[in-house]
């Protein structure tokens, strides 16, 4: 889908660091909770035929790639999926298909302990483990040398793309032609802080704790006194889970700590290579007065919030619906050079 000429008007218009969304959200699917919970549980996605890599690292744990295999030097889209996501995730197999139609390469790196195997090691995955996306960039352009590299962040994995991409400053270039971060929360601590609430904490969160709770506990029986398997059995919120387990087992002090310390937000001013940062304003993870404005961006981020789309969801047509806008979206960044 192309950007319309009204659309491409306003965004020639608008500052180099802001665009108008072409995203419409179907009539008969309105509000950020319809659109986030209808989308990953009952919009169809295409199943997708992966090629799995196991990648062994120095420090004795490995990390899996999932790959999708286009023409020779054509494009690769990596994809660091969110919290508790994989390549079976909606927004990865609708992206992974889009790809492999389009004749490119397409791969999700799965975080340590998302593959369906539990990670070797007392630490797991995080927002801000941007030694972890440079290690899964640096492997994919290995694999790929000579094909130009797009990296797409998904929610918790955009927060940390984004994080190392304002880090890496100039350096980034080497690596990665142009990157996306998908409602991503860039401001954790406003995240965190809506997911323990009302009806976030009763639906999203108690969901993703269900699977956390489990690896976690897993952990503390691996590593005898590396966690307190009673504390985190009784967690209800994000923020005592962060305190008993990520701060923990990544050197934080607390949730707080954490959350402060590896929020994108601060970072988007640094980054140099072309960045699409899209973020729904209704999306229920990150209050629309948290989300990024313009001055505090590089001229290298084009942020686009639509009012609608939820949460890593953008469903699109009549009912039942599709996910066909998203992955669309995302490869017209990557192959238009205007942005």
């Amino acid at each position: 889908m192309l950007l319309g000429s009204a659309a491409m008007m306003a965004a020639m218009s608008a500052p180099a660091h802001a665009v108008d969304s072409t995203y419409l959200a179907p009539a008969w699917l309105p509000g950020g909770h319809l659109q986030t919970i209808y989308t990953s549980l009952f919009i169809p996605v295409p199943a997708v035929d992966y090629r799995r890599e196991r990648l062994e690292l120095a420090d004795g744990d490995f990390l899996d790639f999932d790959w999708v295999d286009g023409k020779p030097d054509a494009p690769v889209v990596v994809l660091f999926h969110g919290l508790e996501g994989d390549s079976s995730s909606h927004y990865a197999r609708s992206l992974m298909q889009a790809v492999r139609e389009k004749g490119w390469t397409g791969v999700v790196a799965h975080f340590r302990g998302c593959s369906g195997e539990d990670n070797r090691l007392p630490r797991a995955y995080f927002a801000g483990d941007s030694e972890e996306i440079e290690r899964i960039l640096r492997h994919v352009k290995s694999q790929h040398p000579a094909a130009p590299l797009y990296a797409t962040g998904v929610s918790l994995g955009g927060n940390a793309l984004l994080k190392w991409l304002g880090e890496a400053g100039a350096d980034a270039k080497m690596l990665v032609d142009r990157a996306a971060g998908v409602s991503a929360p860039v401001d954790l601590t406003a995240a965190g802080n809506a997911l323990d609430q009302g009806f976030n904490r009763q639906v999203y969160t108690a969901r993703f704790l269900i699977s956390l709770r489990q690896k976690a506990l897993r952990k503390a029986e691996a590593f005898p006194g590396t966690l307190d398997a009673d504390a985190i059995r009784q967690s209800t919120s994000f923020r005592e889970f962060d305190t008993l387990v990520t701060a923990r087992l990544h050197g934080f002090r607390d949730a707080d700590d954490y959350w402060h310390r590896v929020s994108a937000k601060p970072l988007l001013k640094s980054i140099s290579v072309p960045t699409l940062v899209l973020n729904a304003r209704n999306d229920p993870f990150l209050p629309a007065n948290a989300l990024p404005v313009p001055d505090e961006v590089s001229p290298a981020v084009m942020l686009e919030q639509p009012d609608n789309g939820g949460h890593v969801a953008f469903p699109s047509g009549p009912f039942p619906g599709n996910m066909r806008w998203l992955p669309q979206r995302l490869l017209e960044f990557f192959s238009d050079s205007g942005g």
